[in-house]
């Protein structure tokens, strides 16, 4: 457990590993932004009529899944599942520039290091801070607890950050009171924090080892959040999608329900054989002028899901699983809710893809997503296993309906199916790039191991050796770099993909691994389409993957980019001897990562520093 304190500007490097950031940081490059018009569904799903109707529907549901597992258990012998317990979502805000490496540019993702005009923002172990950024220095400015001042965190996690205009939104949840926990905070051209108001919402917590749950297009906060529903107890309503504004002594009876029976839309196949029934909500706050104004859409569908965000829709994939006697079966629908407010759609779909990165919303109005069987989805540590197949399925938007049609097989293109575990995948320009590594384990001896290459647009397959697992794909202009360990060294590869793709050069860091595992752990900063920087924290070499929440990293190391080849710029070195007990009360393991690259682009100071003897910052 680390126990640090911002109180110099020294400690706030090393705690941070804010490395030379500024005011100039650029977008990652992330895909550009997308400009689809989608063709309108023929239909759309149909939404309750009214509370009465959902909740007639409801107990129809609760007692055809109790027949179901009545069967099941004088057929196996098996005990029903116990009910799954509740947690909430997360919240966003914007800044004025993105220093996150974000999935689509101008969806900004919840992180926990964002920029506002000079100063950087920072939520760590429980709390915000400020740092004003200089030529030659990182100077703290402001620092506040991440919740209210008559809230005790204790057993609650705030993991997201978000900025909008002059308002910073904290994400978190709390296990102790039950739900998601929205805090807004408002900062000022100074940098000076100053607490605003908390609102809590009904929801279930919304986990992934990959995922982040909250996004945020212009000043709409978007997030998402299963609920899942328990059919058998008391009013399903008292659990439903609600928000509250908080105060000393609030009651359950302050909770207004942000989802109306009309706004909740009927699965789109029978979800009777699925006794883990879920309400999948996409919620919308407007945070113009500092309010916090939300409206839900639900739909009802299996529990199992990844969900992405497009800079038009939010996806769900759903997938229910099924066994008969020893035999597993699933069927899956993808569902689009479109953030206009228009009603969503659906369609049914095969396997289930492995995180967010599985898919891409492309400019000619066609859908990519990566596909394999027997995939969990993107829950904690469920992205990390082996499936048995891969494809790539290829959809037109027009193909969304009501749910009644299904993706026919011709739409799937099968692909190589890598050996191996922990599948990292990622559309970088036409390609979409697979292959698999380490992940939150132990790294493997591997001195050998296939890239895979996939043409989106036609459907070309290229294979393209390394000399190290895939732990991380990442864009690099109109390339990409592969990261990964061969047992002992941490190797960069960069991969051109103009042409034929191939491996350029492979950068080899003796005796490393990667720090951090998340993709906002990553940053690359251009400075045209051939040539810039990228960061990423390193620790010692044959760490397991999973210790990375309880260790800090090393260093953080920073390469140059001179048309895909890289040179060591320099790192920069953590000091835990200047640490300082933080008294952390919440948050105090850091589950979304504690370093993160950034760069500065007005000063040639900064990167001077990093040249010159390391470890002296």
């Amino acid at each position: 457990m680390k126990r640090f304190l911002i109180a110099e500007v020294t400690v706030a490097v090393f705690v941070f590993n804010l490395a030379s950031c500024s005011r100039g940081a650029g977008d990652a490059l992330a895909p550009a932004p997308v400009t689809v018009q989608a063709a309108t569904p023929k239909t759309a799903l149909h939404a309750f009529t009214s509370d009465q109707e959902l909740r007639s529907y409801l107990k129809d549901l609760a007692d055809k899944q109790k027949r179901r597992i009545s069967r099941r258990q004088s057929i196996f012998g098996l005990a029903a599942p116990a009910a799954k317990s509740v947690a909430p979502s997360a919240v966003a805000g914007y800044a004025d520039e993105s220093i996150t490496n974000v999935q689509h540019a101008g969806v900004d993702e919840g992180g926990i290091v964002k920029l506002h005009g000079e100063h950087l923002v920072v939520l760590h172990r429980g709390r915000l801070f400020t740092v004003a950024l200089g030529d030659a220095d990182l100077t703290p400015i402001s620092s506040v607890d991440a919740f209210g001042p008559d809230i005790d965190p204790r057993g609650t996690w705030y993991d997201e950050m978000l900025i909008s205009q002059d308002t910073i939104v904290v994400i978190g949840y709390s296990y102790q009171r039950g739900g998601t926990e929205v805090g807004l905070f408002h900062i000022d051209a100074g940098g000076t924090l100053a607490y605003q108001s908390t609102y809590h919402l009904r929801s279930n917590d919304y986990y992934s080892s990959r995922n982040y749950a909250s996004r945020l297009i212009g000043s709409k906060l978007i997030f998402y959040s299963p609920l899942y529903l328990n059919l058998w107890g008391g009013d399903p309503f008292d659990s439903f999608p609600a928000v509250r504004k908080w105060h000393r002594g609030a009651t359950q009876g302050e909770f207004r329900r942000i989802v109306p029976a009309t706004r909740i839309y009927h699965p789109a196949n029978s979800t009777d054989d699925d006794y883990d029934t879920a309400l999948h909500t996409v919620t919308i706050c407007d945070l113009a002028g500092g309010s916090f104004d939300c409206k839900a859409t639900s739909v009802i569908g299996p529990a199992g899901r990844v969900f992405y965000v497009s800079p038009q829709a939010v996806y769900v994939w759903v997938t229910a699983w099924t066994y008969e006697r020893d035999k597993a079966q699933s069927k899956s629908m993808l569902y689009r809710m479109p953030l206009d407010g228009s009603s969503p759609s659906a369609v049914g779909v095969s396997g289930s893809p492995v995180d967010q990165f599985s898919f891409l919303e492309s400019e000619d109005e066609y859908l990519n997503v990566l596909v394999r069987t027997g995939s969990a989805g993107d829950g904690m540590w469920s992205a990390e296993g082996t499936t048995a197949g891969t494809a790539l399925l290829r959809m037109h938007l027009a193909s969304f309906s009501d749910g009644t049609q299904s993706i026919p097989a011709s739409n799937y293109q099968k692909l190589p199916n890598p050996e191996g575990y922990a599948l990292q995948n990622r559309f970088v320009g036409n390609y979409l790039l697979y292959g698999t590594g380490t992940g939150w384990w132990y790294p493997q001896k591997k001195n050998s191991a296939v890239l895979y290459a996939v043409r989106w647009t036609d459907g070309t397959v290229h294979k393209i050796a390394l000399a190290h697992g895939i732990d991380r794909i990442e864009q690099m202009g109109d390339a990409a770099v592969v990261v990964g360990t061969d047992g002992s060294d941490l190797h960069f590869s960069a991969i051109s993909l103009s042409g034929s793709p191939e491996e350029k050069v492979d950068y080899i860091r003796k005796g490393a691994s990667q720090g951090e595992l998340r993709s906002h752990a990553f940053f690359y900063k251009p400075e045209d389409q051939d040539t810039g920087m990228l960061g990423l924290p390193i620790s010692i070499p044959v760490r397991a993957g999973y210790r990375h929440l309880f260790d800090e990293s090393s260093a953080i190391l920073f390469l140059r980019n001179d048309g895909l080849r890289f040179r060591e710029i320099g790192e920069l070195n953590a000091n835990p001897e200047k640490a300082k007990d933080d008294s952390c009360r919440a948050s105090c393991v850091d589950w979304y990562g504690n370093s993160q690259p950034l760069f500065c682009a007005w000063s040639r100071d900064c990167i001077a520093r990093l040249r010159i003897g390391r470890g002296d910052h």
